[in-house]
């Protein structure tokens, strides 16, 4: 009892530790586990573990294979929960980089990392492409935390995190190939049989994974599952679909589960975001329990068995080497520029899917006798620990140095995606902007991704905004919502996060009517959000037209604020760059007017004859 409770202590600190310092999880996980486990027997009087994982009839947590058992139920739930995450319809438009990246980059590791140990550890080619095959992975529970404190450009962010995310099944499937290669085919080459097993865990995977997500799918959309047992009847499911598909197939339980959460996560399910936050969460609680585990379940003679120069000639290879070709041939005619692809290259840490299948299967071979399988386990947890270590300390400096780190971020962030937001966004997408529009109502964002805008569906109230990678390089916020109290929280949670250029927000009809518009008051002190719908829904268009001077520019921001049917937004410099006019236009600082275009949203008008109005009285407002 106390080892077990103290595992998920530790695993909870050492998760805040991670969140504290900005680093991966995994690092101190592991470190923990190494600590607790194979360190910690330099210190104990017998030589005993401070944890042991396996019973050995004194001490212990899981009897025999009971671990094993543990750490593959766990690796199925994680690897669910990765799969909720895809979406189709955002990998059709990462590029054919990632589809490159992942071809070809796990062909030149499994092929080059399994000849880099075949050569320097002298193992048989059985074992040496076991190694490869399992350290083909990244995960993204791994470069997720990196990136999130890094300013990238959105292309780069995206390769990395979508690489990681698609490429966990890909190298858990081409293990379990080899795996079963060694298993099946043991003491010859490998035979029929071995291709027979392999084609039953493709089979079984896929049918299993897709029959019962729609079967899943159905009884949550007929409310056949009571709402507070939703989660933990999907919990259920997915370890029956994983126990079941394995015993038809041996190892094709975890292609089942893959399969069936990328099904579930593309489907439009009821309640999907809240079973996701369910399986986020247990995914923290597993991850944490399984490193520590898997750690302190390595022996002394292990770690003796990678303290080589040899271990450290495998690693540079592997990470020096592999990872730099596969990236170069992966982006070769790619508008990649050849210091992005040397970021790609730095960035490629192992995660939770190759430490977890590395430590299932070489026990197994330990096991069975299999000569040299005793290094898979080392070997592997070797370049997780290294890649980890490496890239969560140099990432934010080599992106300086390599000058892809950015130093002024232009991206916008609009909170609420209205009709006029989506107009605005739109525009500024097409004038070459990152813009992503956050709302917490499905059909605004729905209407946002048919405009082919980035939409997020998310509520301001939510952390997962601020931990989200995609939103990297903002440095604008715009709250155009119609709640005022939303667009000033909105102002105050996330202005030091995404506003470090700019923080803006609709006014209220209450503030226009002060003697003082507020500092983050957004177009001008006339236009509240009817105001913007009104002209949306009668006028959706943005218009463009030159200012000369100054006073031509004065006249046009009091025709448009006079005329209920044009809302002033930006001003377009000769150079395309856009600066957001705020309420109070005094605090524009313009050096010259000379080609400056006044955007505005409304119809199209010509000054030179159009009478100016009398000024609208702000208590009619």
């Amino acid at each position: 009892m106390l080892e077990l409770g103290g595992i998920i202590i530790l695993g909870i600190l050492a998760q805040w530790v991670a969140w504290k310092f900005k680093i991966p999880a995994i690092l101190p996980l592991i470190l923990i586990g190494l600590f607790v486990g194979p360190i910690s027997t330099l210190f104990t009087y017998d030589g005993s573990k401070w944890i042991e994982p396996i019973w050995d009839g004194e001490t212990g947590i899981f009897p025999g294979e009971r671990l094993f058992n543990f750490v593959s139920l766990a690796i199925g739930i994680i690897l669910f929960e990765g799969g909720l995450t895809l979406r189709f319809s955002e990998i059709k438009n990462v590029g054919p980089v990632i589809t490159k990246l992942i071809i070809v980059g796990s062909l030149v590791t499994f092929f080059g990392a399994g000849a880099a140990a075949y050569y320097i550890f002298d193992l048989s080619l059985r074992i040496s492409f076991l190694f490869s095959a399992l350290i083909i992975v990244t995960g993204p529970t791994v470069i997720t935390p990196i990136l999130r404190n890094i300013p990238l450009k959105k292309d780069i962010s995206a390769i990395l995190k979508w690489e990681g995310i698609l490429i966990d099944p890909i190298g858990a499937l081409v293990a379990v190939l080899v795996f079963e290669f060694i298993s099946v085919g043991a003491g010859s080459e490998f035979t029929i049989t071995a291709l027979e097993e392999f084609g039953k865990i493709v089979l079984f995977g896929f049918t299993f994974g897709f029959t019962f997500a729609h079967a899943l799918a159905f009884a949550i959309k007929r409310n056949v599952i009571p709402h507070y047992l939703l989660n933990v009847f999907t919990l259920a499911t997915v370890l029956g679909v994983f126990v079941l598909s394995d015993l038809f197939a041996h190892e094709s339980g975890l292609l089942s589960v893959v399969v069936m959460g990328i099904i579930m996560g593309n489907m439009k399910l009821p309640n999907i975001k809240e079973l996701l936050y369910f399986k986020e969460s247990l995914s923290v609680l597993l991850i944490s329990l399984l490193f520590i585990l898997l750690s302190a379940n390595i022996e002394m003679q292990d770690l003796y068995l990678v303290y080589t120069w040899k271990a450290a000639l495998l690693f540079a290879v592997v990470v020096f080497i592999l990872r730099p070709i596969g990236v170069f041939l992966s982006a070769k005619g790619s508008g990649l520029k050849f210091n992005e692809k040397l970021f790609v290259s730095w960035v490629g840490p192992r995660g939770i899917v190759a430490a977890g299948i590395a430590s299932l299967f070489g026990l197994q071979l330990v096991s069975e006798g299999v000569e040299g399988a005793e290094y898979i386990t080392p070997l592997v947890f070797m370049i997780v620990l290294g890649t980890v270590l490496l890239n969560a300390t140099t990432a934010r400096l080599f992106a300086k140095i390599v000058g892809v780190f950015l130093t002024e971020s232009k991206g916008i962030v609009i909170i609420g995606a209205s009709k006029a937001s989506r107009i605005i966004g739109e525009y500024l997408m097409k004038n070459g902007r990152h813009v992503v529009l956050v709302d917490s109502n499905s059909y605004n964002i729905e209407k946002a991704k048919e405009r082919g805008l980035e939409a997020i569906e998310e509520s301001i109230y939510s952390d997962s905004l601020m931990n989200n990678i995609e939103l990297n390089d903002v440095g604008y916020l715009m709250a155009l919502t119609g709640n005022g109290d939303i667009n000033d929280y909105a102002i105050k949670r996330f202005k030091n996060i995404f506003g470090e250029n700019g923080s803006f927000r609709l006014i209220t009809p209450d503030e226009m009517r002060g003697p003082d518009a507020p500092n983050e008051g957004l177009f001008s002190p006339t236009d509240d959000f009817i105001r913007l719908t009104e002209v949306a829904r009668a006028h959706p268009t943005i218009q463009e037209i030159e200012v000369k001077t100054k006073e031509d520019f004065e006249k046009l921001v009091k025709s448009t604020r006079e005329d209920r049917n044009m809302v002033p937004i930006f001003l377009k410099q000769e150079s395309g760059e856009l600066e957001i006019l705020k309420s109070n236009i005094n605090e524009l600082e313009i050096d010259s007017f000379e080609n400056i275009k006044l955007v505005y949203l409304g119809k199209p008008f010509d000054p030179e004859k159009m009478p100016v109005k009398p000024k609208i009285d702000e208590n009619e407002l």
